[in-house]
C-alpha cells in the first residue's frame, strides 16, 4: 500500500495550514474524503436527484437503485447475511439509540442488567444510563486492566444470567484498545444476553465480519471511513430486528395507516421513516468501493506500522506520557507534562498539524486515567512516517516553548 499515492486522492490534504503543509492526524474524529466519494455524491445531485421508493419515473428508479445498491455494498462489506439486516441511520449515535429505545426499553425490567465498560464513548454510555433509569435495570461495568484493556476473566465475572444486554466498543477512540468482541459475544450468549458493538473505530480500520463475530447488533458511521457525514449503519440479526420497535414514525416506514392504528413495513424500511439520507448512502457506497479496492488488511497493516513507529518516536521525548496498551489500533493518545493538551494542540496547529485535544467524549475514561483531557494523534491510510516525524518535531517545539514559559 502506497500511502503517498493514496494521499493524492484526497483533495483537502493538498493545502497549507498556517504556512505549513497540512498533516491531518484527527481521523478518529472524522476521516477525509477521496475524490471518488465527492464525485459520486456530486453525480447523484447533478443527474439522479429524486426521492426513493415512491415514484415510477426514471430519476426515481435511478435514485432507488443507487440507494439500495449502497445497502447491498454495506451488507457485503461487513459480511451480513441479508441486506434486510442493514439499517441506514444518521450515524453510530442514532444506531445505538435505536437499540436502546426500540429494543432494550421494551424488554428490560428491575433486576435485569446492562453491562458496558468504562472506556466507552458517551454515545455508548448515556443511552444505557437512560434505559436503566427508565426500566429499573442495573448498569454494570467491566473493570479495566492497568493498561486499558479488559480481561476475559473480568467479563465472565461481570456478565451473569441476569444480564440482558452487553454494549461494548470494538476499538477505543482514546486508548486504541481492540476489544475481544468474539469472546465477549460468546460469554453474553452463554448467559442469554444480546450484544451491541460500537464499531465506529472498528469498521474503518480492520476487516469486520459480523457473522464471524456473531454479534447481535453492530453500529458504525460513514464519516470515519472516507464517507460523508450524516450517514451511518445499524446492523442487526434479522430475528432480533423484527423484535425491535421503530423509534421514528412517518412516511416510508409504514405499511398501512388507519385513523387509529398503523402497521409497519418489513425490514429494513420500518426503521427508515421519512426521506432517507440518499446522497449520504451513495457516498458511503463509494467509500466502501474505495476501501475495498485498497484492502482492509493492507490498511490495518499500514496503521499498525505507523502506530508502532509513533509510539517509538514519542517515547524519545522526555515528559511525554502515552496512554493505553502497547498493542493497539491506529492512534496514540498522550500528554506533554505540565502542558494542557489544548495548548499542545494549538502549538501543533501553528505547525500545520491537526490533532484532537479534550476528553474525546469519554469523561469516565479520563477520570480513570486521572486526567482532565489528553491530546490524540489518529492515523489512517493517507498518513505516512513523515507525518509522525512532523508530529514529533512539533511536540519538541511545544516543549521548548512551554519550558521557557514555565
Amino acid at each position: 500500500m502506497d500511502a503517498v499515492k493514496i494521499r493524492q486522492l484526497f483533495p483537502i490534504l493538498d493545502q497549507e495550514v498556517n504556512g505549513e503543509p497540512l498533516v491531518y492526524l484527527d481521523s478518529a474524529a472524522t476521516s477525509q474524503k477521496p475524490l471518488q466519494v465527492i464525485e459520486a455524491m456530486e453525480h447523484y445531485y447533478k443527474w439522479n436527484n429524486s426521492n426513493v421508493h415512491r415514484g415510477v419515473h426514471t430519476l426515481g428508479n435511478r435514485a432507488t437503485d443507487l440507494y439500495e445498491g449502497a445497502r447491498d455494498k454495506v451488507k457485503s462489506f461487513i459480511g451480513a447475511e441479508s441486506a434486510k439486516e442493514i439499517i441506514f441511520t444518521r450515524g453510530t449515535t442514532t444506531a445505538i439509540n435505536t437499540v436502546a429505545y426500540g429494543y432494550a426499553r421494551q424488554r428490560l425490567k428491575p433486576g435485569d442488567e446492562i453491562v458496558i465498560t468504562p472506556m466507552e464513548h458517551h454515545s455508548n454510555i448515556i443511552p444505557w444510563q437512560q434505559a436503566a433509569k427508565a426500566t429499573g435495570a442495573t448498569l454494570k461495568y467491566i473493570p479495566l486492566q492497568p493498561d486499558g484493556t479488559i480481561s476475559i476473566e473480568d467479563v465472565r465475572a461481570t456478565v451473569t444470567n441476569q444480564t440482558k444486554i452487553v454494549a461494548m466498543m470494538h476499538v477505543s477512540n482514546v486508548l486504541g484498545t481492540v476489544n475481544p468482541i468474539k469472546e465477549v459475544t460468546q460469554i453474553a450468549h452463554e448467559n442469554g444476553a444480546i450484544i451491541l458493538v460500537d464499531g465506529a473505530q472498528g469498521v474503518p480500520h480492520m476487516k469486520v465480519d459480523v457473522r464471524d463475530l456473531d454479534c447481535d447488533f453492530y453500529a458504525f458511521s460513514g464519516h470515519k471511513m472516507c464517507g460523508p457525514t450524516g450517514i451511518g449503519v445499524l446492523y442487526g440479526k434479522k430475528e432480533i430486528l423484527e423484535q425491535t420497535e421503530p423509534v421514528e414514525f412517518g412516511g416510508e416506514m409504514i405499511d398501512f395507516v388507519d385513523l387509529y392504528d398503523s402497521t409497519w413495513k418489513e425490514l429494513p424500511w420500518k426503521f427508515e421513516g421519512g426521506t432517507p439520507i440518499i446522497a449520504g448512502a451513495i457516498g458511503l457506497g463509494a467509500a466502501i468501493d474505495f476501501l475495498t479496492e485498497i484492502g482492509l488488511d493492507a490498511i490495518t497493516e499500514h496503521e499498525n506500522k505507523l502506530v508502532a513507529y509513533a509510539q517509538e518516536q514519542l517515547s524519545t521525548i522526555d515528559g511525554v506520557t502515552i496512554y493505553g496498551p502497547t498493542k493497539r489500533a491506529g492512534l496514540v493518545t498522550f500528554n506533554l507534562n505540565d502542558v494542557h493538551p489544548h495548548d499542545t494542540a494549538t502549538v501543533l496547529d501553528a505547525e500545520g498539524i491537526a490533532v484532537r485535544a479534550g476528553h474525546h467524549c469519554a469523561q469516565p475514561l479520563m477520570k480513570w486515567l486521572d486526567v482532565t483531557a489528553t491530546a490524540r494523534a489518529s492515523f489512517y491510510l493517507y498518513n505516512t512516517e513523515e507525518d509522525v516525524d512532523r508530529l514529533v518535531g512539533g511536540l519538541k517545539k511545544a516543549k521548548e516553548y512551554f519550558g521557557d514559559v514555565f
